[in-house]
């Protein structure tokens, strides 16, 4: 008799039960369909696929489609979505703002109904904030170049069939400066870094979509076993891309990157106060943020004077790089055709292993450069609510 009279309410249990976990499970599925809306729709806005007029319609369809396997027939759904959109901008910085609310009734079962629960509400609420920050992004960056002797070394670049050069390599280098040309002419590893470097140039200036092309600050310095005079840091690619054009057609010299890299730290180098001279530059244009990035690129290993590898150089060169990183800033490495010992400092320096570049041709250390500049100018999206 008892089982008779508490049958009736262990099913009517687990059916609220099933409706319970099913509206859980709607409603988060609506949640993730009205975020990825919002961030959808403001990424577009921010790569600028739509325009403002077009945001409302965009993120109601995105909303829509996201859920089209769940609920079916969306035209409720989609009638019962607001979508916002709204653009600001600071200095040269322009973000957006997209909102969306969404909400339908959801059926519940047969059991629910029978003690008075025909439908319940599922509603979502997501907003996020996208943009070209400074529009795409601005930044200071400092180049650390080898011009060391091997640098003069030829790469697998055929520069031309019929013309004679001196093709200089580690086997003939003792024959420097009196090597007799020969053809094919090929084209040495700083030619290979000045193209690649070119195109860095090139990507960062098309980056910079602000009004006065004002969002990037660059400085540049070479080194062999010395640090070579370096080019302060300042804004647009022109005062970096015209030191680069002047490293020498035939470099000589050890390598030692530790002065350099010290040196593009100092000039990067933020205060707790904000008084530093890059923070301070960026905010008399307005800019309310910016990053810092390193380059640090290299053919070889450590040696300074010498010929073969110093641990103590290779230890200060770690040291300094680890410095610039404690501080926030962000460091791409290079090591082009460089031996073991070389691409692990390399490794160890670079922010993170993606941000650590080991081409081995001249065609893979201009895309490698190119890169370098997309992530350095990419936008970011980010969920705010």
């Amino acid at each position: 008799m008892m089982t008779a009279i508490l049958m009736p309410v262990a099913i009517g249990a687990a059916g609220l039960a099933v409706d319970i976990s099913n509206v859980a499970l709607s409603q988060q599925q609506l949640q993730e369909a009205s975020d990825a809306a919002a961030l959808a729709t403001a990424s577009a806005l921010a790569d600028g696929k739509i325009d403002m007029a077009a945001a409302s319609a965009f993120a109601k369809d995105f909303l829509a489609g996201q859920m089209a396997n769940y609920v079916g027939d969306t035209t409720a759904l989609r009638n019962a979505t607001t979508a916002t959109a709204t653009e600001s901008t600071s200095g040269s910085a322009t973000s957006y703002n997209v909102s969306v609310s969404s909400s339908y009734s959801m059926q519940l079962s047969g059991l629910a109904q029978v003690i008075g629960f025909k439908t319940t509400d599922i509603g979502a609420v997501s907003q996020t904030t996208s943009g070209h920050q400074e529009s795409q992004g601005a930044l200071s960056m400092y180049l650390v170049l080898d011009r060391s002797g091997s640098m003069s070394f030829i790469t697998d670049q055929v520069k031309s069939y019929t013309t004679k050069c001196q093709n200089y390599t580690s086997d003939n280098w003792r024959e420097y400066p009196n090597l007799q040309s020969a053809k094919p002419c090929y084209t040495r590893k700083i030619e290979a870094l000045k193209a690649a470097a070119t195109g860095l140039f090139s990507a960062l200036n098309a980056a910079d979509t602000s009004p006065n092309h004002d969002l990037i600050r660059m400085g540049a310095v070479s080194y062999t076993d010395e640090m070579q005079k370096p080019k302060t840091i300042n804004w647009g690619t022109g005062d970096a891309s015209s030191y680069v054009s002047a490293l020498p057609a035939l470099p000589t010299g050890g390598t030692d990157a530790s002065k350099a890299m010290e040196t593009a730290y100092n000039a990067l180098k933020a205060t707790t106060d904000g008084s530093d001279t890059e923070t301070q530059a960026h905010k008399d244009r307005n800019h309310t943020s910016f990053t810092r990035y390193i380059v640090l690129m290299t053919d070889g290993e450590m040696t300074g004077k010498s010929s073969s590898w110093n641990s103590a150089l290779d230890q200060d060169v770690r040291n300094a790089c680890a410095e610039a990183k404690a501080d926030g800033i962000q460091i791409f490495t290079v090591a082009f055709m460089a031996p073991q010992k070389g691409k692990d400092l390399l490794l160890d320096c670079a922010s993170a292993p993606g941000n650590a570049y080991q081409p081995d041709n001249m065609a893979k250390l201009v895309a490698d450069f190119g890169e370098i500049a997309a992530k350095a100018t990419s936008s970011l999206t980010r969920l705010t609510n």
